[in-house]
């Protein structure tokens, strides 16, 4: 486990926020039809209404692009200024180059500006977050760009009705640069490994590389214990995030704005109760754009910067978890 406060000399702050999801929407029928299910019984189980799904010429890298670039007009800053580009994903466009690079070259950024991915599922945007935090604060470069983006709907299974009803695709972005925003207060990376198992896609790496035989068994499709996520959160998201707030001496009635990974519309209403931070306080997207991986906590943190919201001084709390197991929580100030 590591905890981070954020460096005070010469802070960087979120300047601008962006987001991005695709134009094809897919109903609870629609997915009803795919799923073999029923609208009824997909909005009980997981509160959600519709996702967004890529079309077939869209990639990863076009989501992550789309929101970076709004994020960018928003800081009022060109990519030729990025020292640093981190894309959290766990659906790259290919195994080789980190798609990135692939972000970097579309939005035209400088040669030499630092472009690589984190893969830490569902907590990726907060893990990329604190490491570019980090890296401006001991380095000379001023800018960073870091972008959740995942596109789960080419690793769904139609067979697998635990999955497919849950997942839906887009990005976040946000720019870290000097001043304004939101800081960085504090910042608590975790990983679970002996739980790895309970989510994952098992086939098409070193491990398993993709066969005839892998394809047939359907193991390049994602995987979930869903059970078993839910206990994950119960045990360890929830009393972590209260460790984390006492150590950070602050109070869930502190808390302004909660912004939890979107990961089931059920589950974030558990978590809310057990944690006695108000529904209210707490900003969702999943009703509207299901699960997103990576890119839940940017883009339900983009509607919330939008929606005018966050006076200066509030708290709003970051609390991803996701494959692996991981857990990212980030504490935001609003200057």
């Amino acid at each position: 486990m590591i905890t981070c406060g954020a460096a005070q000399d010469d802070a960087r702050g979120i300047l601008a926020t962006g987001s991005y999801v695709p134009s094809r929407v897919m109903t609870n029928k629609d997915i009803s039809e795919l799923a073999g299910t029923s609208e009824l019984a997909i909005l009980r189980k997981t509160a959600i209404r519709e996702r967004r799904w890529a079309k077939p010429e869209e990639a990863t890298s076009d989501l992550a692009v789309a929101a970076a670039r709004t994020a960018l007009e928003r800081a009022g800053i060109g990519a030729a200024e990025l020292g640093l580009i981190i894309v959290a994903t766990s659906t790259p466009d290919s195994p080789q180059p980190a798609t990135a690079c692939v972000v970097a070259d579309e939005l035209g950024a400088g040669h030499g500006t630092a472009a690589f991915d984190v893969n830490s599922v569902c907590s990726g945007f907060t893990f990329a977050l604190s490491i570019a935090e980090r890296t401006l604060a001991d380095s000379t470069a001023d800018y960073a760009l870091v972008i959740g983006a995942d596109v789960y709907s080419r690793i769904l299974s139609p067979m697998d009705r635990r999955t497919i009803v849950l997942f839906g695709d887009g990005a976040g972005a946000v720019v870290l640069g000097p001043g304004g925003g939101q800081r960085l207060v504090s910042t608590r990376l975790a990983s679970f490994a002996s739980a790895r198992e309970l989510i994952g896609v098992p086939g098409g790496g070193s491990r398993m590389p993709a066969t005839q035989e892998t394809l047939r068994e359907g193991m390049q499709y994602f995987s979930m214990n869903g059970r078993g996520v839910s206990e994950f959160v119960e045990t360890q998201v929830v009393p972590g995030i209260e460790e984390f707030l006492k150590d950070n001496g602050v109070s869930q009635g502190d808390i302004a704005h909660f912004v939890p990974h979107q990961a089931n519309g059920r589950l974030l209403e558990s978590m809310s109760e057990r944690l006695g931070i108000p529904a209210e306080r707490m900003a969702t997207t999943v009703t509207r754009y299901g699960n997103t991986g990576a890119a839940s906590v940017p883009i339900t943190l983009d509607q919330l910067a939008r929606s005018g919201a966050v006076a200066p001084g509030d708290l709003t709390l970051l609390a991803a978890f996701g494959g692996g197991m991981s857990m990212g929580l980030t504490l935001l100030r609003a200057g």
